[in-house]
């Protein structure tokens, strides 16, 4: 029986209170992150963490208990999707993985683990729908070198992205049309109007999106599907970005300034993250309190964020299907098989790694 590793690839966050400066190191020494010389990049990552850690990350986790969910979060996705893949194919043994990039479990330690369970194929998963240089790229180049470092030689695939995926639309627009319905339940008593929908996605740099990287433009394509599935009649919505940080100028509008243009207009909103799939600092504390408290001020007459796709049923079997369709197959391709991309993308997967994995 053919035994498959299926490894799902994510951020990862500090699991303590201690951890979170050497996870902020970790994070902003990343080239991919700081595109900057090594020694200059060394300098500014620990000015960052430091200054992280005494603030605003040290109070963020702080809420969350000194520790961020995410792992759990995606330990639980790791069991699901192990199951609707062991339930839907008896014929094949799958055990699923989980490799973060900035903490613990990190791709050394999933690489051993992958390597003893002597895989005849491993499927690499990010839990990143949208493509960008500074998440699947990283976490991929992370991967590959510790693959290459221990002797792990079972053939290997990636899939890239599934910003499009079936599975992750419809589980995102059952979350979005959850929360709209529920928020017109309470606005028609107090005589206000539908709520406009913020797709709230992870922001960029914008010199990154310059150099070729399609992140922006599978968010947008992503946004634009989901409203269309959930079959709300001319839905008010727009796409904005959020975790802005350092003096660059980042894609746009800001999420604050959406809220400010919400507050404008006299709308309600709700806020889908849909560039996140699980739980952690930026939906529960950024949006759920931050954002909360900024709409607030800003005199926004209701908000409400609207839960990411998690372990929802659709999401789950769109992964497991993706994983099936990259079976007995090598190299990297999105979850609809060939590349997404419009021409003009240089930093697209398919063509950066157009060799393969």
């Amino acid at each position: 029986m053919s035994r498959v590793a299926v490894v799902l690839l994510n951020l990862g966050g500090p699991d303590s209170a201690a951890a979170i400066r050497p996870f902020l190191i970790n994070f902003f020494s990343d080239p991919n992150i700081i595109r900057a010389p090594a020694p200059i990049r060394f300098c500014i990552a620990r000015l960052i963490a430091y200054r992280r850690t005494k603030k605003e990350a040290g109070v963020s986790y702080g809420l969350l208990g000194g520790k961020s969910p995410l792992l759990e979060n995606t330990q639980a996705q790791a069991e699901a999707l192990q199951t609707e893949l062991s339930q839907e194919n008896t014929n094949l043994t799958f055990k699923t993985f989980i490799a973060m990039r900035y903490w613990h479990p990190l791709s050394a330690e999933t690489v051993a683990q992958v390597k003893a369970f002597e895989p005849d194929q491993v499927v690499l998963l990010p839990l990143y729908p949208q493509y960008s240089t500074t998440t699947t790229r990283s976490s991929l180049q992370a991967w590959q070198g510790e693959a290459t470092k221990q002797g792990l030689q079972a053939p290997t695939s990636l899939i890239c992205c599934y910003p499009r995926g079936a599975g992750f639309i419809d589980a995102s627009a059952d979350n979005v049309k959850t929360s709209y319905n529920s928020a017109l339940a309470e606005l028609v008593n107090k005589n206000l109007p539908k709520p406009r929908v913020l797709f709230s996605a992870h922001g960029l740099p914008e010199n990154i999106i310059a150099d070729g990287d399609p992140y922006q433009w599978q968010c947008e394509e992503g946004a634009r599907l989901i409203a269309a599935a959930t079959g709300i009649e001319n839905l008010d919505w727009q796409i904005c970005y959020q975790s802005r940080v350092g003096p660059l100028k980042w894609l746009g509008p800001s999420t604050e300034q959406a809220l400010e243009r919400a507050a404008h207009d006299g709308v309600p909103v709700i806020v889908y993250p849909h560039a996140f799939v699980s739980e952690h600092v930026e939906t529960l504390v950024e949006i759920e309190q931050e954002y909360r408290e900024v709409a607030h001020e800003l005199g926004v007459p209701y908000f409400a964020r609207v839960p990411t796709v998690s372990t929802a049923k659709p999401f789950i079997k769109g992964l497991a299907t993706a994983v099936i369709n990259r079976l007995d197959q090598s190299g990297l391709a999105p979850d609809e098989g060939a590349r997404i991309c419009p021409a003009g993308f240089r930093r697209c997967c398919m063509q950066e790694f157009s060799s393969g994995v």
